[in-house]
């Protein structure tokens, strides 16, 4: 019988990228990729949360400031924001805008299309004003 080391499960780069967020966000000020690494347990390589900062930094959920010879990184989007990013990015590359955000509609879950309603409620009033 051969002794088989169990390799840990891989991420996903959303999960990770999730991840780091949720780590900056717990910083009290802009935070360096040693002091995520280490928030996140240490189980992912230095070079890969430079990575990930960087993507992040590219998609605008985080800005970095020099510190030294690094960055410091702060959070300017949550989850939610780089969610609603990938989503608007994925409707700027379709040519049938109208086509694509029927078909959304019609497919989501009676709660979520009250929800939406509402959410599109409230920014038309907001933008009354």
């Amino acid at each position: 019988m051969t002794n088989q080391r169990q390799r840990p499960r891989r991420r996903g780069q959303g999960e990770l990228e999730g991840l780091v967020l949720s780590a900056l966000r717990e910083a009290d000020g802009p935070a360096s990729a040693g002091w995520v690494q280490e928030r996140l347990g240490g189980d992912l390589a230095y070079t890969t949360v430079i990575t990930i900062l960087t993507r992040l930094l590219a998609k605008g959920a985080v800005t970095r400031e020099r510190a030294g010879r690094s960055f410091a990184w702060t959070p300017v989007s949550d989850q939610a924001g780089l969610a609603a990013h990938k989503m608007r990015k994925l409707l700027d590359g379709e040519s049938d805008r109208e086509a694509v955000l029927a078909s959304f509609v019609t497919s989501l879950e009676p709660g979520d299309e009250r929800l939406l309603r509402e959410v599109l409620s409230r920014a038309k009033a907001e933008g009354e004003d």
